[in-house]
């Protein structure tokens, strides 16, 4: 994994890229010249996909020719999303790049686009397999959930109760490594971990933050919030210490460590993970440059990722970059530079 020293207003669209490893022989040819590739996000101001988009920004430089617009909702929703997307339709883009609000809704609309010719995948969060050429996950579901379960216990030990603070809840990739959590929290061996509410915070860091406090107030006996999202897990981590529930609460879930470096000092996160957002921009990026240039998405296909390496679809054309990555006391200094 190659990872980049990124100021501290990179996350205001300013960036700095340094000791990028050589390329792999297995490149893409550059798209057509004037190309443009839209990376529709679920909304704008979050960290997460700032960070996306700065590795979106490395894919289009190597690529020479390609233009990225970078765009979503002010809000996280499907609506917001379809009309960003007509406008893109009228903007004439080649590929439209998406982690969606909504699996179902959005449908439509990309079916619209496909029918224009752009090229639509979605990354990160899923849209139904109609409503896409195919999808690249950012790590596998199943591990994502059993991830998730042994970061709880990791803070609070093999018993106790735990809560879930996800995104919205029509969000598929949320909903999906829910769902894997609780096959694990089946298995015997985690049978002590009780899982006793799921909240939405809608991806919006004030909700999440008063999501947080309500599980406090409704379930005395919580041990730790688990929030499989970047805005959520801070939030939760933010209202673990103003309520001074530190050693109390544990906070975990899926952050990013710039974001997260503050509470795992303070003790109101002991252990986290992500996937590097900043390579899996990159390589949708690569991915949809690809398709542009006549690459087909179907089962069996291995589609280039550039540096990352090679994706390869399977049934449902849907693809995995990585294993998420634990950060915790030892390791949240070196890595809260990078992302």
């Amino acid at each position: 994994m190659d990872y980049y020293y990124i100021e501290e207003t990179a996350l205001k669209k300013t960036f700095a890229l340094v000791a990028v490893a050589a390329l792999t022989a297995a490149l893409a040819q550059p798209a057509m010249a004037g190309d443009k590739i839209a990376l529709v996000v679920k909304s704008l101001g979050n960290g997460f996909f700032d960070a996306v988009h700065l590795g979106a920004q490395e894919a289009a430089k190597e690529l020479k020719d390609v233009e990225i617009i970078y765009t979503g909702p002010a809000k996280a929703t499907a609506e917001g999303q379809i009309e960003v997307i007509n406008s893109l339709i009228a903007q004439n883009v080649k590929a439209i790049v998406i982690s969606a609000n909504d699996p179902d809704a959005l449908v439509p609309v990309t079916k619209k686009a496909m029918a224009r010719g752009i090229k639509v995948i979605s990354f990160d969060s899923g849209i139904r397999k109609d409503g896409r050429l195919m999808h690249l996950a950012p790590s596998n579901n199943a591990l994502i959930g059993e991830k998730l379960v042994k970061l709880a216990e990791e803070a609070i030990g093999k018993n106790g109760e735990i809560a879930v603070l996800s995104a919205t809840a029509q969000a598929t990739n949320q909903n999906i490594w829910i769902s894997e959590m609780k096959k694990v929290l089946g298995q015997p061996e985690h049978s002590g971990l009780k899982l006793v509410s799921v909240v939405y915070g809608d991806d919006q860091t004030d909700k999440s933050y008063r999501e947080a406090q309500g599980l406090f107030k409704s379930y005395p006996n919580l041990k730790a919030i688990v929030a499989p999202t970047t805005v959520g897990v801070a939030a939760a981590a933010k209202a673990v210490q103003d309520e001074k529930k530190v050693g109390a609460i544990f906070v975990t879930g899926l952050g990013l460590p710039s974001e997260m470096q503050g509470y795992v000092k303070s003790g109101a996160a002991k252990s986290f993970a992500i996937w590097n957002p900043i390579d899996l921009g990159y390589a949708s990026i690569r991915i949809a440059a690809d398709l542009i240039k006549g690459a087909k998405a179907e089962p069996g296909a291995k589609l280039s990722m550039g540096k990352v390496g090679t994706a390869t679809l399977d049934a449902n054309n849907e693809a995995a970059m990585a294993e998420p990555f634990t950060f915790d006391a030892k390791n949240i200094d070196q890595f809260a530079k990078f992302f």
